[in-house]
């Protein structure tokens, strides 16, 4: 009985993880991405889908993505949207959009638990960017819209 039940859990996780395109992710992993120790320059754009500024950036990050492909550049767009809202209008969004960059959903209930993880300059207005590499000693902060010129000048001056 035990292992019919261990089975049926396992199962159902399974089930839940392929039914979930987007991986829901805490604070803390927004720490060990600024913190990380390697040669790899993170670019995380805080973004929704009710933003308009957010949504007209998307673009940019995309070709930043497809640009940078070869080099040790990881783009992850960061949903701020509602938990509520993920799975009826995030993960239809991302998938309408062909976005390829890697989408994951920040699941924290209050801002201001980490806002200030991200910076201490950000008012939490979005769209805000974080780029940043601890091991080259880079960390680049903007609170508005990118575009795709300002985006690569802040990737090019970490690289």
């Amino acid at each position: 009985m035990k292992k019919i039940l261990l089975f049926g859990f396992l199962l159902g996780c399974v089930l839940q993880l392929t039914a979930q395109d987007i991986p829901y992710i805490k604070a803390d992993q927004l720490t060990r991405w600024k913190n990380a120790g390697n040669d790899t320059l993170y670019v995380l754009n805080f973004w929704a889908t009710w933003c308009a500024p957010c949504v007209a950036e998307l673009p940019e990050f995309e070709k930043l993505h497809r640009e940078y492909a070869g080099q040790k550049v990881k783009v992850i767009l960061i949903s701020t949207d509602f938990r509520r809202e993920v799975d009826k209008k995030v993960i239809p969004f991302v998938k309408r959009k062909k976005l390829k960059s890697q989408v994951v959903f920040l699941d924290e209930r209050t801002p201001n638990d980490w806002i200030n993880l991200v910076s201490t300059d950000w008012t939490g207005a979005i769209p805000a960017t974080l780029i940043v590499n601890k091991q080259r000693g880079y960390e680049r902060f903007f609170e508005k819209q990118l575009s795709y010129k300002e985006l690569e000048k802040a990737v090019m001056d970490a690289l």
